[in-house]
C-alpha cells in the first residue's frame, strides 16, 4: 500500500492518508471508498481502536444508533454485520469489539496496523517554502513496531488520532507541578476499571486524590464512593480537588441538566461528598507534588499543604498533540488549539455538546491545502465532542476531495439539545444505564462518552 513519492507523477495517484483507526479515522475511510478515493489507514497499536480499548470497561453515554457511520454500516453489509440493538449503550470494549474492528477487517489492506506517523510535510517542502508548494505531494514519515522507517506518498492526510495520548499534568498552569515525574508510579490520569482485581487492591482503603470539577472526575468520586460501601469500613476515601469554589453549578444542573445522565452522574458526585466518602478542598491550584515514600503530599501555590494521600487519579482534560505536524502550515486558535474557523462554534465556554453547530470541510480546513484535523483532535481542548459530529465532518470532508462542493456544504446532521447524551458512564448493566448517570458528550477523556472517539480516541499514532 505505501507508495513512493517519486515513483507516481502525480498525488492524484496517491491515497489520502488517515492516521489513526478509531471511529472517526475508519469512518473517514469508509466514506473516502464510498467516494471512490483510495485511503489508507495508519495506526500505530495493534488492533482497530487500541484507544478505545484502553476504556473498555467504561460504558459509553450513547445507543449504538448514535455510534454507526452510514458509510461504514453499508461497508459492512456485505459481510453479513449485524448493527447491536439501536437502543442499547455498549462499552467502550463493546464499540471496538462489535464494530470498529469487523469494520477496520472490512477495509482489509486499506489499514495498517503497528504503524506509528512521526512526520507529515510537503514533498521536498519544509514550512517556510512557497515556491510549488501546492502542486507537491505530502510524505509521511512512519516508524513500524519493528523499527523500521518509511516515508509514505499522499494526496491529502486526515488526522483522527485523538487526544488520548497526551493527558494535561496536575500542574494548575497547565504545566507539570514540580515533582510531578517523581510520584509518576502513584499517580493515574485515567479513571480506574475497578473490575479489574489488581486496581481494586490499588485504592481500596486508602485516600485519594481526585483533581478535575468535569464528568470525569464525578465518575472517579461516584466508583470510590461505591468501593467505600462494598469495603465496609476499610478506610476507602476521595479528596477532591478543586481549583474552583463549590457553587450552584459545581455538580451539573442535577434533575434540571437539560442532559438527564450528565446530572445524574453530577448527584451521585454530590452524594459521595455529603455521604462523607469524598470530602471537597476548593480554590487548591496544584504547584507542587511532594513524595514521602509511598505517600503523596499536593502543595498548593497558596502554600497550603493537604494531608498525605495514597494515590492521585488527575481527571483536568487532555491536549492534541501537534509535533508530527510541525512542518505544516496549520491554523489554530490560540486557546482552544482546535482548528480557527471552528474554535468559535465549540468553545466550552459557550457550547454544550447538542448546540455545537454540524461543520465540515470548511471550518476544518486549514493554510495548507489538504490537511484536515478531524474527530476529537479537530476539538482541541474543547471536551464537548460527539462521534456523529465526527461522522459529519469527514462525509464532507470526502465529499470536498471527490470535487463535491454542494453535498460538502451541505449540513446532514442536526443535534438535538437533549437526548443525544443519555446512558450509563460506569460500569452498569444496559438495564439500569437510565439510572446510573452518565455525563454529557466527549471522549472517554474526560467520561463525557456521548459518543466520543478518547480524546482519541483511536491511539492513531
Amino acid at each position: 500500500m505505501a507508495v513512493p513519492i517519486n515513483s507516481v507523477p502525480t498525488a492524484e495517484r496517491l491515497p489520502v492518508v488517515v492516521v489513526g483507526a478509531g471511529p472517526v479515522g475508519l469512518a473517514a475511510a469508509a466514506r473516502l471508498v464510498e467516494r471512490g478515493i483510495e485511503p489508507l489507514v495508519l495506526e500505530a497499536g495493534p488492533a482497530a481502536g487500541s484507544a478505545v480499548r484502553e476504556w473498555s470497561h467504561v460504558r459509553l453515554f450513547s445507543t449504538w444508533s448514535e455510534l454507526v457511520d452510514p458509510a461504514a454500516e453499508k461497508l459492512l453489509a456485505p459481510a453479513g454485520w449485524v448493527r447491536p440493538d439501536a437502543s442499547s449503550y455498549p462499552t467502550g470494549g463493546d464499540w471496538a469489539e462489535r464494530y470498529l474492528q469487523p469494520l477496520a477487517d472490512a477495509l482489509g489492506d486499506k489499514v495498517r496496523y503497528g504503524t506509528t506517523v512521526t512526520g507529515v510535510a510537503r514533498a521536498g517542502r519544509d514550512r517556510v517554502v512557497d515556491a510549488g508548494r501546492n502542486e507537491q505531494p505530502f510524505t509521511v514519515h512512519v516508524r513500524s513496531a519493528d523499527g523500521r522507517e518509511e516515508r509514505i506518498g499522499a494526496r491529502a492526510v486526515i488526522d483522527a488520532s485523538g487526544t488520548w495520548s497526551v493527558p494535561s499534568p496536575v500542574g494548575a498552569d497547565g504545566l507539570p507541578a514540580l515533582g510531578e515525574k517523581s510520584a509518576a508510579d502513584r499517580i493515574s490520569y485515567r479513571v480506574p476499571d475497578l473490575n479489574d482485581p489488581e486496581v481494586r487492591a490499588r485504592y481500596a482503603g486508602g485516600r485519594t486524590a481526585v483533581v478535575g470539577s468535569g464528568a470525569s472526575a464525578f465518575t472517579a468520586l461516584a466508583l470510590l464512593a461505591d468501593l467505600a460501601k462494598e469495603e465496609d469500613g476499610d478506610g476507602t476515601h476521595a479528596v477532591w480537588i478543586l481549583r474552583r469554589g463549590i457553587g450552584a453549578d459545581t455538580y451539573g444542573g442535577g434533575e434540571a441538566d437539560q442532559l438527564p445522565a450528565r446530572g445524574a452522574l453530577g448527584l451521585r458526585a454530590r452524594e459521595a461528598v455529603e455521604a462523607g466518602h469524598a470530602s471537597a478542598v476548593t480554590g487548591f491550584r496544584t504547584q507542587a507534588v511532594e513524595r514521602d515514600g509511598d505517600r503523596i503530599t499536593l502543595v498548593a501555590e497558596d502554600g497550603r499543604r493537604l494531608d498525605p494521600v495514597d494515590e492521585v487519579i488527575v481527571l483536568t482534560g487532555f491536549r492534541p498533540d501537534l509535533s508530527f505536524l510541525s512542518e505544516l502550515r496549520l491554523g489554530l486558535d490560540e486557546r482552544l488549539q482546535a482548528p480557527t474557523a471552528l474554535a468559535p462554534l465549540i468553545d466550552p465556554n459557550a457550547h454544550s455538546c447538542g448546540t455545537v453547530y454540524p461543520h465540515g470541510a470548511k471550518e476544518l480546513s486549514h493554510p495548507e491545502e489538504g490537511v484536515y484535523l478531524v474527530g476529537m483532535k479537530s476539538y482541541g481542548r474543547a471536551p464537548t465532542f460527539l462521534a456523529m459530529t465526527g461522522y459529519e465532518q469527514v462525509r464532507s470532508i470526502a465529499a470536498a476531495m471527490a470535487g463535491d462542493r454542494e453535498a460538502a456544504e451541505r449540513v446532514e446532521l442536526t443535534l438535538p439539545e437533549t437526548g443525544v447524551c443519555g446512558g450509563a458512564g460506569l460500569y452498569d448493566e444496559p438495564e439500569n444505564a437510565e439510572q446510573s448517570g452518565g455525563g454529557c458528550c466527549a471522549a472517554p477523556t474526560t467520561l463525557q462518552i456521548g459518543t466520543a472517539a478518547p480524546a482519541t480516541t483511536s491511539g492513531g499514532r
